[in-house]
């Protein structure tokens, strides 16, 4: 029985996949806390748009997300995911709940979130307390941006946190918004449509 499942690793491995290939981070790490708010009428938009709670990225997406977490997980803390892979049907249905470029990308460019290189997160400590950003999710006040200093020098010092150990695995931010980061090589990926199944 061994051997044949050893055999089954073989083939299933990463080896066979492109990095580009969608699939869904739980099945490559369990070390991750989910709060994804699209799921849910929790959000700006008030409607939920998912149709369930998963995180799809791109392989290579995935493989920097664990060792960005890796490096969290040294420090006491974990990544908490609000919002990964978005199929571009549901940007447009976002779009017509706010049809409003500085809340929502306009589906006909798309964003890198409808390529599967972006994620939407924060930090949570080892009791699962998220560490005070100065904001929520999704707010989209001027205090939400990195270049914001006005801020207790905890949440300056809990969003340098986030942004050092997310750019040394490969990722970049958005300066208005202190959750998302973009995987820098997967800026020229399409944007796709790729729908998953709900359990």
């Amino acid at each position: 029985m061994a051997s044949s499942n050893a055999q089954n690793e073989v083939y299933t491995s990463d080896a066979v996949l492109a990095d580009t290939t969608f699939v869904n981070l739980k099945e490559y790490s369990k070390d991750f806390i989910y709060d994804m708010k699209y799921a849910t009428e929790d959000n700006f938009l008030k409607a939920k748009v998912y149709d369930c709670a998963e995180c799809f990225l791109r392989l290579k997406t995935v493989q920097a997300l664990i060792e960005a977490n890796k490096d969290f997980m040294k420090k006491g803390y974990k990544i908490k995911l609000y919002d990964c892979y978005r199929p571009l049907s549901i940007q447009k249905k976002m779009w017509e709940i706010v049809s409003n470029p500085e809340y929502v990308a306009d589906p006909k460019k798309g964003s890198i979130h409808n390529r599967g290189g972006a994620v939407d997160i924060s930090i949570v400590d080892a009791q699962g307390k998220e560490a005070d950003m100065g904001t929520p999710f999704d707010f989209f006040g001027i205090q939400a941006s990195h270049n914001y200093t006005k801020l207790s020098k905890e949440v300056l010092s809990n969003r340098k946190f986030l942004k050092k150990i997310m750019t040394k695995n490969g990722f970049s931010s958005f300066d208005s918004e202190w959750w998302h980061y973009n995987l820098k090589t997967g800026l020229k990926d399409k944007v796709s449509n790729q729908k998953w199944e709900c359990d």
